[in-house]
């Protein structure tokens, strides 16, 4: 549905609800006080979910969901109805939690083809770095759904990547949860430092968005799990980067060659199938 509908459908739903709350109030003139405040809290409510630029964002959202449910779950109803019974994702997808980065909307991902996992940066934690929500959804998609893909995906102007860049080398200058997550990705940031010290910021953070999809390919090959499956052909990882500004996208898969990662490991991994997408 165009945006220009929905603001049409969103001025037509707006009146009624309004004239729904007044016509309660002349009604009902033997209404209690609690009533009147019942009445009072719900408009605040309603009010306080608009934007301020007078939008109700959430009856655009109700809107779009009922056109979701009309013309995509309604047209494939046997599809939802077995999602609702189980799902068998072939693809695993790591991307970063920018609003402006939606793997579902770029890539036209469909329910139920994709399970997904979102954090800042898109990284990915070595094993000795203990739980987090990452490895355990990499847990679950390896294991227990058994995925043949891992897609990790990047994008450029990437907010924790900028973050990682300033920080200072010293751990104990970590002042933030954000700071403390993308130093997951300090490989990435000396690597970087080490090949572009002659390049301005901007460029620096350029490298070391691409960089770090490499660091988190490589730390996705500390889970015995993983670089079990990956040994026998039964897993594949993929690395993936998104242009915001030029809307490109440049694909590569690891060439795995058998070959553990340990801590003292710097090198690039080997890749293939390298494509750009324009």
């Amino acid at each position: 549905m165009k945006l220009e509908k929905i603001r049409d459908a969103q001025q037509g739903f707006t009146p009624v609800l309004k004239r729904r709350s007044f016509s309660k109030l002349e009604t009902s003139s033997s209404s209690t006080a609690a009533a009147l405040t019942r009445d009072r809290t719900s408009y605040k409510v309603q009010d306080g979910a608009k934007s301020c630029g007078g939008l109700d964002y959430f009856e655009e959202m109700k809107q779009r969901f009922l056109s979701f449910k009309k013309n995509k779950y309604f047209e494939e109803l046997e599809h939802f109805q077995n999602l609702a019974k189980a799902q068998s994702p072939k693809f695993m997808v790591i991307a970063c939690a920018d609003s402006r980065v939606c793997p579902s909307y770029i890539l036209g991902l469909q329910p139920g083809e994709t399970f997904m996992i979102r954090n800042v940066a898109n990284l990915v934690p070595p094993l000795e770095n203990g739980p987090s929500e990452t490895n355990a959804a990499l847990e679950f998609a390896v294991n227990t759904l058994e995925v043949q893909n891992i897609l990790v995906i990047g994008h450029s102007d990437c907010g924790g990547i900028q973050a990682l860049m300033r920080m200072q080398d010293d751990v104990d200058s970590r002042q933030s949860l954000t700071e403390n997550w993308v130093v997951n990705a300090k490989v990435a940031k000396f690597r970087t430092k080490a090949y572009t010290a002659h390049l301005s910021f901007d460029q620096q953070c350029r490298h070391c968005e691409k960089e770090s999809i490499s660091r988190s390919i490589l730390n996705l090959l500390t889970y015995p799990w993983i670089e079990e499956r990956v040994r026998k052909e039964l897993l594949f990882i993929h690395g993936g980067y998104y242009d915001l500004l030029n809307c490109t996208f440049e694909k590569w898969t690891l060439d795995y060659k058998g070959r553990k990662v340990d801590e003292e490991e710097v090198g690039r991994h080997s890749i293939k199938d390298h494509s750009f997408w324009s």
